[in-house]
């Protein structure tokens, strides 16, 4: 299987990052990827309006999705980002899409809202409160996570525990002290905690750290990109994960219980 994570400045205009998020796609397609990860919110962003992606919600069936899901229609990906879809008035959720064969085959309001280092994410976003679907993806379970759920390895635990075999995570994974130390250990932390493939597209620019990453089941990134707009590549293979977990059984040797999530 082949996965790909596609990253890039998202701008205040929504309609140039349909046109920068379908290029991607594009560029994924042609190299005959199966998955392609694109990063979080990428309706519109603001240095000056932090406010803007919730400001800029579009449903489902909004210009922004018709664009893509034209070129989805074209080709033979599965392509998951996040955009804010409108909830309550002036609110939002934090929407993860997958897309496939031009139509939303899946989607999943984030979890773990952003109430760290000194930004409240909830002011402005309504959380979900259940978890994602898997989806499947040239015979690989996918399961569904949005950046600040890296952090909470119970969550990645769960979708491993119901069958995943790839964690798929876009991201705006924000900059600040130590963050990049953060994102890598937490991206390695989380593979070896369920022995799945991680395919994580962070967005890049003033704001954001960039740095996607495709990372092993034993935590070692296969693939990863710097701050710069870039689109990365790697090929996944089943005998290599099956090797993995026979070799390092977590999921078989935990000995305590997660709690239901309700």
């Amino acid at each position: 299987m082949r996965v790909a994570a596609g990253q890039f400045i998202v701008t205040s205009e929504w309609r140039e990052n349909a046109q920068t998020a379908v290029s991607l796609m594009q560029a994924a397609a042609e190299q005959h990827a199966d998955l392609l990860v694109l990063p979080e919110a990428l309706l519109a962003r603001s240095d000056s309006d932090p406010d803007m992606s919730v400001k800029s919600a579009q449903p489902l069936d909004g210009g922004f999705m018709q664009h893509l899901k034209a070129q989805s229609s074209r080709d033979t990906l599965t392509t998951l980002l996040t955009i804010h879809t409108p909830s309550t008035e002036g609110r939002a959720c934090n929407t993860l899409v997958a897309l496939r064969g031009g139509e939303v085959i899946a989607h999943y309001h984030k979890l773990h809202l952003y109430d760290a280092f000194a930004i409240q994410e909830s002011k402005r976003v309504d959380a979900g409160n259940a978890l994602p679907p898997l989806i499947e993806v040239a015979g690989f379970q996918v399961g569904l996570m949005t950046c600040y759920d890296l952090r909470f390895p119970d969550m990645a635990l769960a979708l491993a525990l119901q069958g995943a075999e790839i964690l798929a995570l876009p991201a705006a994974w924000v900059r600040g002290p130590h963050k990049e130390h953060h994102w890598a250990t937490l991206l390695a932390a989380r593979a070896l905690d369920t022995t799945c493939y991680i395919v994580a597209s962070g967005e890049c620019g003033t704001r954001n750290i960039g740095q996607s990453r495709i990372v092993d089941p034993l935590g070692v990134t296969l693939a990863g990109a710097s701050i710069e707009p870039q689109l990365i590549m790697s090929d996944l293979r089943r005998d290599d994960l099956t090797r993995i977990r026979q070799q390092l059984p977590v999921l078989q040797n935990r000995r305590f219980a997660l709690p239901q999530l309700t």
